[in-house]
């Protein structure tokens, strides 16, 4: 299942797309994986289900370019290399109509927002660049990226005043909690 769902996925995203150099492989991985975290933080479960490993430019679909090829032989999608701001870019042109009735509303909205996110204010480098978190950087090239700890600590801030009082106030109610039990 997980592998119709990125299929599906992937096609829906390059059909969405109307404007083909305004996507490429580096945006098209990034909002399969936004669309993927930002799903399991809120539901407990990513969209495709895929697995993602560390690549130079960030997370990836292990199986991206299966997808793609598979896309391909259906007759559902076809690729073309093209130049864009002095780089090389695969372009993706949806052939066929995608199907997405294995997706709910809320999972197209949300893969939607991402698209239209990336797409319209990110270039290839920055999209990627974003991507390279605590969790990315922790990983070995060619590993698997685990979907809870990118969801939920990929990106830590600077602890704070307010921060150590919440702590210690946890810390006096757990405390509290265990002398009473």
């Amino acid at each position: 299942m997980e592998q119709a769902k990125l299929d599906a996925l992937v096609h829906y995203i390059c059909a969405r797309c109307d404007n083909p150099g305004k996507l490429g492989a580096t945006k098209l991985n990034k909002v399969l994986w936004y669309s993927d975290v930002l799903a399991y933080a809120e539901t407990g479960e990513s969209i495709t289900g895929a697995v993602y490993i560390k690549r130079q430019f960030g997370p990836v679909p292990k199986d991206i370019l299966a997808s793609r090829m598979r896309l391909q032989a259906l007759g559902a999608l076809v690729e073309r290399k093209a130049t864009a701001f002095d780089y090389n870019q695969i372009q993706f042109f949806a052939l066929t109509k995608p199907d997405i009735s294995m997706f709910s509303a809320a999972q197209i909205s949300l893969v939607d927002s991402i698209i239209d996110a990336i797409c319209s204010n990110h270039t290839a480098a920055s999209i990627s660049n974003l991507s390279h978190d605590l969790i990315w950087e922790a990983a070995e090239i060619g590993e698997e990226i685990p979907m809870a700890p990118a969801a939920f600590g990929g990106n830590f801030g600077e602890i704070d005043e307010d921060d150590i009082v919440w702590a210690r106030a946890e810390i006096d109610r757990i405390e509290e909690i265990r002398a009473a039990v």
